[in-house]
């Protein structure tokens, strides 16, 4: 598949476990990418944040990246995860992506020790000039420790980035990355909550782990703004907005997978030493669900 069509609603793919967390749940994991195809997204992002890819060894995440593009089959662009903390962790899994027919690979910088602008620019050369695939550089400076500009974010496309995950949360600097350097980077919305308005403001698409649990009223947000419909958008934002802050507001990988656990999907739960919501909390996003017209199970 063309790198060039990404585009559209990107789900942050949750990553399924059997019961007792100890491996990838395959049945599971193409279970969920068969509802996320079939419900219309437009591509799938596999170990990031919300596949919880810090608590994945490397074999797995090359597992996980091989098993979502066997199950994608070719319908949508896979993008896997490559973040690690060496550059060569990062070349090890960009390469197997590669070589199993990844679309583009998302690059997290190092996230324990942050890594200067000019070490980020040779690490993403490094990696671009070895697979020769795009790179979607996810810029999470609250994991990362590592806050670029919007200039110094456009200036990626030197070396290899041709896409953004922006986390920031910076709504200015989204807007200025949006409409100073479209020409040299295409800028994906990823903070929940500035969906709405990253799409309205011209974004081709956002990255989003609330799909997992929205994936329909995800699309048709999508299909509203890309129509000039702002008034269904609307309608749509009010059901997706306050599961967006729920999740936002709590461990966010458990909280998507208490989500699902709610709508009847096992999981697997999340790995050690985090866990799904309970009690009161629990509830509460039940409610959400059911507010935004989804069924839940008892």
């Amino acid at each position: 598949m063309s790198t060039t069509d990404l585009h559209g609603i990107l789900v942050a793919l949750i990553t399924p476990f059997t019961d007792d967390g100890s491996a990838i749940d395959e049945t599971r994991l193409h279970t969920h990418i068969e509802h996320m195809i079939q419900s219309g997204v437009h591509g799938l992002v596999p170990g990031g944040t919300t596949g919880e890819f810090t608590a994945l060894t490397l074999p797995e995440r090359n597992h996980l990246t091989d098993l979502c593009i066997t199950s994608a089959a070719g319908r949508v662009p896979v993008i896997p995860g490559i973040g690690a903390l060496s550059t060569r962790d990062c070349l090890s899994l960009a390469t197997h992506a590669a070589s199993a027919g990844a679309a583009a690979l998302m690059l997290v910088p190092p996230f324990y020790d942050p890594v200067s602008l000019p070490q980020l620019r040779a690490l993403c050369f490094e990696i671009h000039s070895s697979v020769s695939l795009p790179l979607l550089y996810y810029h999470i400076p609250s994991a990362s420790g590592l806050h670029l500009t919007p200039v110094e974010l456009a200036g990626l496309s030197d070396v290899g980035v041709r896409y953004l995950k922006d986390t920031s949360g910076d709504a200015p600097a989204f807007t200025e990355l949006l409409h100073a350097y479209p020409e040299q980077i295409t800028a994906f919305n990823g903070w929940d909550t500035l969906t709405f308005y990253g799409l309205a403001a011209g974004a081709k698409g956002s990255v989003w782990g609330t799909t997992n649990l929205l994936p329909e009223l995800s699309v048709r947000l999508w299909d509203a703004l890309k129509q000039g419909d702002l008034v269904e958008a609307r309608k749509l934002w009010k059901k997706i907005w306050p599961v967006c802050r729920f999740l936002e507001a709590h461990h966010y990988t458990g909280a998507v997978k208490t989500g699902m656990e709610l709508l009847g999907q096992g999981t697997g739960g999340v790995r050690k030493p985090f866990g799904l919501l309970v009690g009161e909390e629990r509830e509460e996003l039940r409610g959400l669900l059911e507010g935004a017209g989804l069924r839940t199970v008892r």
